[in-house]
């Protein structure tokens, strides 16, 4: 086991798992927006704002390859798109890859992201009212993507100890 990669849509918890997971195991982490924000000098936000999405895009791409390319053991947070774009759910499939997608319900992300509104590109702008299905649309279009996770962890009603525990018990 070279990468862990957790996948999953925005508010599954990929952030506050891959943390404690990391900790866990003893793996660095690398929180892939994180990365991204560090080489172009400009918060997501202002990233999608200023040069659009397809420039994000092709940034994750390169930097999510030099990651798995990479020799150490890291533990990958990816943003939610990253595995729908550039070929990038190809990647989960290495040899060296354990990827892990965090599945959540419609109304879990629902409940989670209302509160964080604010800080999702792709949510901001949108009436309060127009997120579930929103949020429906993208987990139809993106399920594919997901699903080529070599593992699949349901997030609902479980806290972040019990999740990482979880995915502990199927890295053994």
């Amino acid at each position: 086991m070279v990468k862990v990669v957790l996948i999953g849509y925005m508010g599954s918890g990929k952030s506050v798992v891959s943390n404690k997971l990391a900790q866990q195991i003893e793996i660095p982490l690398v929180e892939l927006d994180e990365r991204i924000e560090e080489k172009c000098k400009m918060t997501i936000e202002k990233i999608f704002a200023s040069k659009g999405e397809l420039f994000f895009r092709k940034q994750e791409h390169q930097l999510f390859e030099e990651l798995l390319n990479n020799k150490e053991q890291l533990v990958i947070s990816t943003g939610g798109g990253t595995p729908c774009y550039f070929n990038n759910h190809e990647l989960l499939n290495n040899k060296n890859v354990v990827s892990i997608y965090l599945k959540a319900s419609i109304d879990t992300l629902y409940n989670r992201l209302l509160k964080e509104k604010q800080k999702r590109p792709l949510l901001a702008n949108l009436p309060n009212d127009e997120i579930k299905d929103f949020i429906a649309k993208h987990l139809f279009d993106r399920s594919f993507y997901y699903n080529q996770a070599t593992f699949k962890v349901t997030v609902d009603d479980k806290n972040s100890d019990e999740i990482v525990a979880e995915i502990v018990s199927l890295l053994a």
